[in-house]
């Protein structure tokens, strides 16, 4: 796609993103609003996500490889490479978290809705961490499932190749005994480079969703980490290979 159809194409992605989130705010205001109806506003947001890639012709290859079990809150743990990666996780199945950084509180409209419907920390205050721990493991016992970037954000300079997991969403799963779940975003990187441009490439998008990790009484942290950057990044480099 030669730079003068991405920036049309880029242009119509934006500008249809914010206007379609104006149109549903409302409604997820109302969940927002009304009590025990927080989980029905991040529902609207899923299926908004959704619609999205479909209303900008972006097809996403979904490839579910997850026995889940209905009732069973679960740790969604992905590779973090693009802007794309956040809308791209309302394909995961179920009610489930964010956990996000807390400088999102501060987009327009997003930011309030982020506040309000799922988690943010930030990494540099101990105490900001500890609070987003307790919100995480209450929002675990209240039956939503969490979805993680454990790399903290968009920090690698070498895509596909991803940067050390953090260790929190490991010691969640280790503590409270949820499954985990990792998530391979293979191609957001080319569709929408993290390099300051917000200039798409129209190419299919490829989300794989892998088997169920369930934490044993061997694991540690950061065997159970070690696992998951394995799976995530095993189909990285095999889809990157494929290309």
């Amino acid at each position: 796609m030669n730079k003068i159809l991405r920036r049309i194409y880029s242009g119509y992605a934006g500008l249809l993103f914010i206007i379609s989130f104006i149109l549903i705010f409302p409604f997820i205001l109302i969940c927002i609003w009304i009590p025990g109806f927080k989980k029905f506003g991040r529902k609207i947001n899923r299926y908004w996500a959704r619609v999205y890639f479909s209303l900008i012709f972006l097809p996403v290859k979904i490839e579910n490889r997850a026995k889940t079990k209905k009732g069973q809150p679960y740790i969604f743990v992905a590779n973090h490479f693009s802007y794309l990666d956040i809308p791209m996780m309302g394909f995961i199945p179920g009610d489930v978290q964010f956990v996000g950084k807390a400088s999102i509180r501060k987009a327009p409209l997003f930011g309030y809705y982020f506040k309000q419907l799922h988690i943010a920390v930030d990494r540099e205050r101990l105490k900001s961490r500890a609070e987003t721990m307790r919100r995480s493991i209450a929002a675990i016992e209240h039956g939503s499932g969490l979805i993680i970037f454990p790399e903290g954000g968009i920090y690698t300079k070498n895509p596909p190749q991803m940067i050390p997991f953090k260790i929190g969403a490991f010691k969640i799963s280790i503590s409270k005994q949820i499954p985990i779940i990792p998530v391979t975003l293979s191609y957001n990187h080319i569709i929408l480079p993290d390099d300051g441009k917000l200039l798409l490439n129209w190419r299919p998008a490829k989300m794989v969703i892998h088997e169920v990790i369930l934490p044993t009484e061997e694991d540690t942290e950061e065997t159970l980490k070690q696992k998951c950057f394995n799976v995530i990044q095993n189909q990285l480099n095999l889809d990157a290979e494929n290309l």
